[in-house]
């Protein structure tokens, strides 16, 4: 028999809304089991951003959009740029690898919770009746560990205020654990970062999907365990699980402990004399003011920026937003929606009565004039999904890309067409090893090449204020300036990046 879709549920389009929705998040000092139905008729607490763990556990609701969700799938994962030196074009494909199980089976529906919580948005994530009824095992597994991920990444910055995450398969920020992933059948956390803030390392692993008791135990164990490789610096361990199932709502559990010890060693990627890089958990917010926090904002966002290198003139297209970026003030998350700041329509629609009276080569001259800049942008092929920067971002990541590259090509076997044939008679095991030692060996030459690097990018980064964006691409022509905006898009922006989706392509009601 087949196990169709019931006919009750109708077959019609994405329903409209503001992307807004909660996530309820239960707060634990370890694993326990399955708090189904309590996120309905729990108590809940209004998540107030406190940029870090609360005081005492229990259960929170929290607001977010949608916009944040796919900004943390994008930038949580493995770092596959080293791979796409020399093809930047593939660089489009993981992004919509990291986006799309996502659009695929999440649907949202509006909830009424046993005991309101004053301001929340009565919209709560769900699985979708694709999902439910249509998907197989194995795509569920990967479903799980996409979703797993990205609210994982969402939970620890957008709502816990931590710094850049990093994928533990390139070493953590003690020697002990980057040599106990030398092996890959060790079974280590998912990822790491720094709490600025707190000033602990943190040690992170994610769950997605159904997640279990018995899921949550050996994660909770794969913890535990290396965090006695950190024992002697003060860290905390975290353990995120995004529970849902068919007709149940998203939640989130996290189980958490905390660890004395030393202070950590001078966080990674940050200048031991630069004060001013440590006293925030978002990069983008001291790039004025550290160097390292520019290094590491370019490595995050070198995916984007090879999307839009490669990307054919047709699809790029440039968006004003204010060139003041303290003008984006965030009330909690990442990004700021651009529907609902004053400053970026006023001077958007001072901008549009500018341009019928202004020439066109003239016209982004003038609009700089009136405070506005221009960021470079292009939808993700096989997305709703907008991504962009600015042009002096783009200029460190040139700059940065061309570093990169140089390192590729003086490292043999990085790339999959440099690896001999009878490497692929390799065990499985084998393969990841070697896989693992060459990112290892590249990482380590990025490291290196810190001191230069932090002269290079700066001075890149500085001179891209004034750059064209047909010099920084390369092009005769300059991509077209849009004034008039899209309707059906729903944007943010960060300082230095920008993100929209589109208003018509958001997580369908669930029926």
């Amino acid at each position: 028999m087949i196990h169709m879709i019931p006919a009750h549920i109708p077959d019609e389009p994405p329903l409209t809304y503001a992307d807004s929705f909660d996530v309820p998040v239960l707060f634990r000092n370890k694993p326990a089991k399955k708090p189904w139905r309590q996120w309905r008729t729990a108590k809940h607490r209004p998540w107030v951003g406190s940029g870090g763990f609360p005081a005492t556990d229990g259960w929170y609701v929290s607001t977010t959009t949608w916009r944040e969700i796919i900004k943390a799938a994008i930038e949580v994962g493995r770092d596959v740029t080293p791979h796409l030196q020399n093809q930047p074009r593939y660089a489009h494909g993981e992004l919509v690898a990291r986006v799309s199980p996502l659009y695929a089976y999440l649907g949202a529906h509006p909830v009424n919770p046993q005991h309101p919580v004053r301001g929340i948005k009565g919209r709560r994530l769900t699985l979708n009746p694709v999902y439910a009824y249509g998907t197989e095992r194995s795509a569920k597994n990967a479903a799980a560990y996409r979703l797993g991920m990205t609210m994982t990444e969402w939970a620890c910055r957008s709502l816990l205020g931590l710094g850049q995450t990093e994928h533990l398969e390139l070493g953590g920020p003690i020697l002990a654990l980057s040599n106990a992933f030398k092996n890959p059948k060790n079974k280590l956390p998912d990822l790491w970062g720094q709490h600025q803030a707190e000033d602990l390392y943190w040690l992170i692993e994610a769950k997605g999907g159904n997640v279990g008791l018995g899921t949550l135990t050996k994660g909770w164990a794969q913890l535990t365990a290396d965090s006695r490789l950190l024992g002697s610096y003060a860290h905390r361990i975290v353990l995120v699980g995004a529970s849902v199932r068919p007709g149940d709502d998203l939640f989130l559990t996290i189980d958490h402990a905390r660890y004395p010890g030393q202070p950590p060693l001078t966080p990674a990627g940050f200048d031991i004399n630069d004060e001013s890089a440590v006293s925030s958990g978002n990069l983008e917010d001291r790039l004025d003011a550290s160097d390292d926090a520019l290094i590491g904002a370019a490595r995050a966002q070198m995916l984007t920026y090879l999307v839009l290198r490669s990307a054919p003139a047709s699809q790029l297209r440039t968006v004003p937003v204010p060139a003041d970026r303290a003008s984006r003030h965030r009330h909690s998350g990442l990004t700021t929606p651009l529907e609902g700041d004053g400053l970026t329509l006023a001077m958007r629609a001072e901008a549009r009565k500018t341009a019928p009276h202004t020439e066109r080569h003239t016209l982004r001259a003038r609009i700089r004039s009136m405070g506005l800049d221009d960021f470079l942008t292009c939808r993700i092929p096989g997305t709703e999904v907008r991504l962009g920067m600015s042009r002096k971002l783009f200029a460190a990541c040139e700059r940065l890309h061309e570093e990169d590259l140089a390192i590729a090509q003086r490292t043999p076997g990085l790339r999959a067409e440099d690896q001999p044939a009878d490497n692929q008679e390799l065990s499985d095991d084998a393969q990841e090893e070697q896989r693992l030692t060459q990112r290892r060996i590249f990482r380590e030459q990025q490291e290196e090449a810190r001191p230069r690097l932090r002269f290079l990018l700066r001075g890149a980064y500085e001179r891209g204020a004034t750059r064209d964006w047909s010099d920084l691409l390369g092009r005769p022509q300059e991509p077209e300036l849009d004034l008039e905006g899209d309707e059906g898009l729903l944007e943010a922006a960060t300082p230095e990046t920008y993100l929209a989706v589109s208003h018509y392509g958001l997580p369908p009601a669930r029926a």
